[in-house]
Parts: structure tokens; C-alpha cells; sequence
């Protein structure tokens, strides 16, 4: 196994919940991230589910390869021991509401009297300022304020959450590690540290600039912003909602499943044809060279929905990859562990390894094997071994700070 691309990098972080799988990025590079944890303990380690032998899935995910200590910050003697770590770290990762390590007396500014070249990146749910920096709120939260989906209601009338990808909760965590290596490597070249933060919401609604971005250029008009010339320059609805009338890009049906056709290229729908022996179709409705995907064209839409009922999904694949022509499986949560490109693409790291069964970091280096993760740790788990490897502290130096209750109960 390798040691990742950021061994040599160490991360202090104060976290709670699903926030924390920002230096869960990190780690699962090899970064030594050491997870201070109040007395008692992250409690992301019950919510959620599924819970894994007594511990959230969520948990063992974005805390695994992590070190973890329990600090009082209530007590002067455990802030002391977090300006000890900051003054070998890199970064300090605050995942939690803003500024509750500010109010421990941990500011910026004090970071910067020990560390110099520190990086300070705090992420929450709404950001460090504006009316709702002081709100409370859960991850889904970030995707409805963004818009990234619409609510739904069932056989009742009733209204309720559907089923989709959470978006904020994981790009906000990413684009903070982004930031922070960023801000290291300033750092290590100027010698000078920097404070930033990020919320899960706008990192929600960054990663949908596409529609918002469409929506604010429909603004003008339509003599300065129009369609594609395939469509007439008739506008179309943002993002993948303009997708409603395709035909030649469109999801269909097949014998077992379903796949996703995407012959926008006149090019590609010519060897469709070709290879479905139906070239009366190319003939009929040659379409555009580029970007065309016959809208709204219900004659061949009905025809393309029988052709495709002919194969299944497996078939239609191999057919795509032979005839240069683009089909892809539709996948689920569930049925994509089957599918023959996932299996090569991931690693998973066993339950054996990581007491659940996870999909490594997606990042392949060539020559290396992914680094070899850890599980998620216990709360305090490696509050002796920290302090002794890491600050150098002695036994009874120890044994007198636990004395003294600056470890909490844990």
C-alpha cells in the first residue's frame, strides 16, 4: 500500500456530523488528520443509517484513517494542548458552527501567535455570515435551499423528501480539502498561514451553477442569449430539465432495464442507423451536426422505443461500444456494485479492514496502490498516543492533565 500523496501533512479537526468528511478527504490521502472530540464524543457515530456494529455508516466513513483525542476546551489546560498540535500542523479544520473554537479562546489570530504558516478553514451549514449563519440545520437542508431538488407527495397528498443525491453535505467538505491544500501550498512557499470557510449550502448551490447560471443569462434578451441553432435558437429549460423533449438523447427502455441513448452527433446517429440496419431513419431525419437531439419528434421517439425493447441493457451496451455510438447503462444505487466498470474502477476496503465495507477515494495514482485506511476511531482512542508521540509528552505529564479532567469522562 502507499502512503498517500499527502503523507507528511497533518490536520487538526474539530468536528461533528457528516462536516467532518472534510479531513475524511484528506486522510483517505494519507494526511495525518487528529480528530479533537469533546467529552463524550462525536455523536455522528449514531445518526443516521445503517449503524454498523454499534457505529453509523456515516461515521466510519468520513472518520476512517483517523487518529482521535478527547479535549475539554472548557479548561484552559486542553487549549494549551490544542495550541501545542497547531504548532506543528499544517491546517485546522473547524466543522462545526461557526467560531465555536473562537469561543474557547482557539482564534485565528492566537493560532497564528504559535503557527505562522497555519491554514484556518471553517465549514458549516450556512456559511460564517449572512441572515442564516446562526441557523440550525442538517445537510438536506443545503440541497432544498439550493434547489437541487423539488419536493414530492405521496398517494395522500402529503408531502415528503424523495429520494436523491445529497449534494452540499459532500461537495462542501470537498471544496474545503481543495481550499485547505491550496492554503498549504502558499504557505510552505510564503511561510504565510490564511483563514477561510465554506458553507454546505453554497457549495450546494455552486455545483448546480449550471441551471442558475442558465436562469440568470435568460435574463437578457433573447436577441442577446437564445438556444442551440439545432433548436431553432428556441430556448430551452436549464440544465437537464431542457432534456423532457429529446429523442435521440433520451432514456429507453430496454428488454430487462433501461439505457440512455445519446446520439446528439449526427455522426453517431448515422451509425445508430447503420448498426440497426435502419438507415430510412438517418434518411428521414438527418439532423443537425452537432447538438441535435430531435425534439419533441414523437414519430421517431415511438420508433426508437420499440427498437430498443429488442435488446437487453447488456447488449445494447456492447452494441454501443462496437458501432461508436453512445449508450449507457441506467444504474441505481444498488444495481451499480454489479456493473463491470464499477467492479474495475473502485476499491472497496473491506469490513474486516474498516468494520464497513467502503469505496476508497476515487483518485487512481499510477504505480501505487490506494493507501491502506484505518477504521474510524473510538472517541479519545488515541488521546495518550498523540500526546506522547506527537507533543512529546511525558507519562506523568499525562496522567496529571486526565487528573485534572482535561479529557472529559471519556
Amino acid at each position: 500500500m502507499s502512503e498517500g500523496l499527502l503523507s507528511g501533512i497533518r490536520i487538526v479537526e474539530s468536528s461533528m456530523l457528516g462536516p467532518a468528511e472534510m479531513g475524511g478527504f484528506l486522510a483517505d490521502l494519507g494526511a495525518d488528520v487528529i480528530k479533537i472530540e469533546p467529552p463524550g464524543g462525536d455523536y455522528g457515530r449514531q445518526m443516521t443509517w445503517p449503524i454498523v456494529e454499534g457505529n453509523s455508516l456515516l461515521s466510519l466513513h468520513v472518520n476512517r484513517s483517523k487518529r482521535s483525542i478527547i479535549l475539554d476546551l472548557r479548561t484552559p489546560e486542553a487549549v494549551e494542548i490544542y495550541l501545542d498540535l497547531i504548532r506543528g500542523a499544517d491546517a485546522v479544520i473547524e466543522a462545526m458552527r461557526p467560531g465555536a473554537l473562537a469561543r474557547r479562546g482557539l482564534t485565528f489570530e492566537r493560532m497564528l501567535e504559535v503557527n505562522p504558516r497555519i491554514v484556518f478553514c471553517g465549514i458549516s451549514g450556512y456559511g460564517a455570515t449572512g441572515p442564516y449563519k446562526n441557523m440550525p440545520s442538517h445537510g438536506i437542508a443545503y440541497d432544498t435551499w439550493a434547489g437541487t431538488f423539488n419536493p414530492a407527495y405521496d398517494e395522500d397528498g402529503l408531502c415528503y423528501t424523495p429520494e436523491h443525491a445529497s449534494m452540499g453535505i459532500h461537495a462542501g467538505p470537498l471544496m474545503g480539502a481543495f481550499g485547505i491544500l491550496a492554503g498549504i501550498l502558499r504557505a510552505r512557499a510564503t511561510g504565510k498561514g490564511c483563514e477561510m470557510e465554506i458553507a454546505q449550502s453554497d457549495a450546494a448551490a455552486y455545483m448546480d451553477w449550471y441551471r442558475i447560471e442558465s436562469w440568470k443569462a435568460y435574463e437578457r434578451p433573447q436577441s442577446e442569449v437564445t438556444g442551440n441553432a439545432s433548436d431553432n435558437y428556441e430556448r430551452r429549460a436549464p440544465g437537464t430539465a431542457g432534456m423532457k423533449e429529446g429523442v435521440r438523447y433520451q432514456m429507453y427502455e430496454s428488454s430487462d432495464g433501461h439505457v440512455l441513448f445519446m446520439a446528439s452527433e449526427r455522426e453517431f446517429w448515422k451509425n445508430f442507423c447503420e448498426g440497426v440496419d435502419r438507415m430510412d431513419l438517418f434518411e428521414k431525419w438527418p439532423g443537425e451536426k452537432y447538438a441535435d437531439h430531435a425534439r419533441n419528434n414523437k414519430e421517431l421517439q415511438l420508433i426508437l422505443r420499440d427498437i430498443f425493447k429488442s435488446k437487453t441493457s447488456a447488449e445494447w451496451i456492447a452494441f454501443g461500444d462496437e458501432k461508436n455510438t453512445p449508450i449507457a447503462p441506467v444504474n441505481t444505487p444498488r444495481t451499480i456494485m454489479d456493473d463491470p466498470q464499477f467492479q474495475h474502477r473502485f476499491h472497496w476496503y473491506p469490513a474486516s479492514q474498516t468494520v464497513a465495507d467502503t469505496l476508497a477515494f476515487p483518485l487512481n495514482v499510477a504505480g501505487e496502490d490506494a493507501p491502506d485506511l484505518k477504521r474510524a476511531p473510538n472517541a479519545g482512542e488515541h488521546t495518550d498516543e498523540v500526546l506522547v508521540e506527537v507533543l512529546g509528552y511525558d507519562a506523568d505529564k499525562v496522567a496529571a492533565l486526565r487528573a485534572a479532567g482535561v479529557f472529559g469522562d471519556a
